[in-house]
């Protein structure tokens, strides 16, 4: 061990982690291992990764709220430039932080990672011009296995940071913009996703 630093469990949900690489720099510039199994083992997290995913957004886009249906994955994620407010909300059923959610900033700075198991919705909102997120995944890409819940659901709860706006009874973006009036952008599938109770019925 010594490479990484991981915090387990973060908000009492079990299973979600957040991973801070050692850094390490001078006058040059820095280095850091971005991913060793060993490291990640002896931290007593054993995930098979198999595919690398990297995607650019520009400021004010949200992405999600996504999760897979019939594959779902363990996700380990990272912001290569910007900065973007990530976030996962529990839906394992029987799970007793089900429905609760979880949000870091991930920055290029901070080069935090957040590990999020399957069974979880993820999204995120852009808050800097632009970011590159990369994500490890555990499983595949499925075509027509993805689905969502609205990003602002008022039962779920999210607070997103620097987002000014008020819940109008769907998934629209309109009305909302981040403080320096940097519009809402959601794509038109991110737009119709429905709440918690509408979309599960346990």
């Amino acid at each position: 061990m010594g490479q990484i630093k991981v915090t387990k469990n973060v908000a009492g949900i079990e299973g979600l982690c957040v991973i801070e690489p050692a850094v390490h720099g001078d006058a040059r510039g820095y280095f850091m291992e971005t991913y060793n199994q060993r490291e990640m083992q002896e931290a007593g997290i054993h995930v098979n990764f198999v595919q690398d995913n990297q995607s650019m957004s520009a400021k004010g886009v949200l992405r999600g709220l996504h999760f897979q249906k019939q594959y779902p994955q363990t996700k380990l994620v990272r912001v290569i430039k910007g900065r973007v407010f990530d976030v996962t909300v529990d839906l394992r059923k029987g799970s007793r932080t089900y429905g609760k959610w979880y949000g870091v900033e991930l920055t290029e700075e901070n080069k935090k990672q957040f590990l999020i198991p399957k069974g979880f919705a993820h999204g995120f909102l852009v808050l800097s011009d632009a970011a590159e997120f990369c994500y490890k995944c555990d499983d595949f890409w499925h075509a027509n296995d993805e689905g969502g819940l609205a990003w602002n659901d008022p039962e779920i709860g999210i607070v997103w940071p620097e987002l000014i706006g008020a819940y109008s009874g769907s998934a629209s973006p309109e009305g909302y913009a981040l403080a320096d009036g940097t519009p809402l952008n959601l794509s038109e599938k991110d737009t119709k996703w429905l709440g918690l109770k509408e979309t599960f019925h346990f």
